[in-house]
């Protein structure tokens, strides 16, 4: 029943309709595309200026105070902390809708600070017309094929020991799978049960199909063979990518989006990410020029879809490197990502306050390394811990080039070494490649604020 649900909030009667329209949207000129999103920009803002609690008392205030700044032009805005919205979060509902006649949903919290949300039916319909183009089609999938979702929902007791794992939700076409009893033991059982159910395509967290990926290599098992596999929730690593696809023998694909629907992004057929602009206008703040050219910074987002709930300049927590000066060959408009470089509260520090990605420490785990996955936790500007578990084969040579990769990246540190059977994740599953216990104040780059205007200019028609 409530996958029935979720069916009819996500999908209308137009929906494949709506995932047509959007297709056709991809190759817009760049022109087309500033005026489009420029209409819906000003829309938004005044929206969230007259009709939501929050804002509309914020402007109040500086009206009382003597502040004549238009509320049309959207650097007069400030940026809203996750903080802010996790606290009083019915503040930002707007008036003419009742929360009592909108979806709910919270974020994941892979911080541990989970936030509330609500959603208008349109804004769930919109969403999922994008996804069902540009996640699924692009990809030779649609909504209607029998599909696998490996996710963090429990469907069983986490005491459990035996089958099934997973639940057949007709409503969606899917079969749901929770990632909190995939185990060694178990991987045979989840083998068997995508193949039972004849799936076309499984999606799910980038550290759990890469686990079930690695058993069905280790113990020889005969995977059904796939038409894709879809990432998501976290970064996925060329590592992951290649234990996923020698396992399942079909592409990989990765995508990219959040429960506030704040920004989204897919990976085409060449490799590229590219980031939706019917979703949001979207700005880098405290950016940095990459030597690739991209520009790197975090991601801050003005929402159009959700009418009920508008998000002005949101700062997400993810952090991105962007092309500004590259068309992909695949001919779509639509900017890309060169990479998303995982959450702003994961970033490291180098021994001289230097900000380093956890994308960028990818290199100290590559291939070459008898590692089944690792994590790097830095407890202070001198002290990293390597959590990992280790495969046959693992040597002190081994362990003494990860020492030295990590001083490469980080400077001179101290490094430990901690051989685990697993790495824990957190109640969502999910697996955090760096943990970052070092707050320092973040100095802002020069080039701030660089929205998706620019990028949309700077991409070829």
């Amino acid at each position: 029943m409530r996958g029935y649900q979720l069916r009819f909030w996500r999908y209308g009667a137009g929906a494949d309709q709506d995932a047509e329209s959007a297709l056709s949207r991809e190759t817009w000129p760049a022109s087309h595309w500033k005026s489009w999103q420029e209409e819906r920009l000003a829309e938004t803002l005044h929206r969230a200026a007259t009709k939501v609690p929050y804002y509309r008392e914020q402007w109040s205030k500086r009206r009382q105070k003597g502040d004549s700044a238009s509320w049309e032009i959207l650097d007069n805005w400030p940026i809203l902390e996750k903080a802010t919205l996790r606290d009083i979060p019915e503040a930002f509902v707007s008036d003419d809708f009742d929360r009592r006649q909108l979806h709910e949903e919270t974020t994941s919290g892979t911080t541990g600070q989970p936030v509330r949300l609500w959603f208008n039916r349109d804004a769930s319909r919109s969403w999922y017309a994008l996804s069902e183009a540009r996640f699924r089609r692009w990809n030779g999938v649609t909504r209607h094929d029998r599909w696998a979702l490996l996710g963090a929902q429990l469907v069983t007791p986490v005491e459990q020991k035996r089958p099934p794992f997973w639940v057949w939700n007709r409503g969606l076409s899917q079969l749901y799978m929770s990632a909190y009893h995939l185990s060694a033991e178990t991987a045979r059982q989840y083998v068997e049960a995508l193949a039972e159910h004849d799936v076309r395509y499984l999606w799910g967290h980038s550290s759990a199909l890469e686990f079930l990926a690695r058993e069905i290599l280790q113990q020889r098992l005969q995977a059904p063979r796939l038409h894709v596999v879809l990432s998501s929730s976290e970064p996925l690593t060329l590592r992951q990518r290649n234990t996923i696809r020698n396992a399942f023998l079909c592409r990989v694909r990765e995508t990219y989006g959040m429960t506030e629907i704040a920004a989204g992004a897919s990976e085409c057929e060449h490799g590229s990410l590219h980031l939706w602009p019917e979703v949001s206008w979207t700005e880098l703040t405290d950016t940095q020029r990459l030597s690739s050219g991209a520009v790197s910074g975090d991601l801050v987002s003005t929402g159009f879809l959700n009418a009920a709930m508008p998000l002005i300049r949101y700062r997400i927590g993810d952090r991105a490197a962007i092309r500004t000066d590259h068309a992909c060959t695949c001919g779509r408009s639509l900017p890309v990502v060169e990479d998303i470089e995982g959450r702003t509260s994961d970033m490291l520090f180098a021994a001289d306050g230097r900000r380093v990605s956890p994308s960028s420490m990818e290199i100290v785990f590559d291939t070459d390394l008898a590692v089944h996955e690792a994590q790097i936790v830095q407890d202070s500007l001198q002290d990293i811990r390597v959590r990992y578990v280790p495969a046959p084969g693992f040597t002190d040579a081994m362990g003494s080039t990860v020492v030295q990769r990590v001083r490469e990246r980080l400077g001179d540190v101290n490094v430990v070494l901690e051989p685990v059977e697993r790495i824990p994740r957190t109640k969502n599953a999910k697996l955090r490649a760096v943990v970052c216990n070092v707050t320092l104040p973040l100095a802002t780059a020069s080039g701030v604020a660089k929205g998706i205007e620019t990028l949309l200019q700077n991409q070829a028609p």
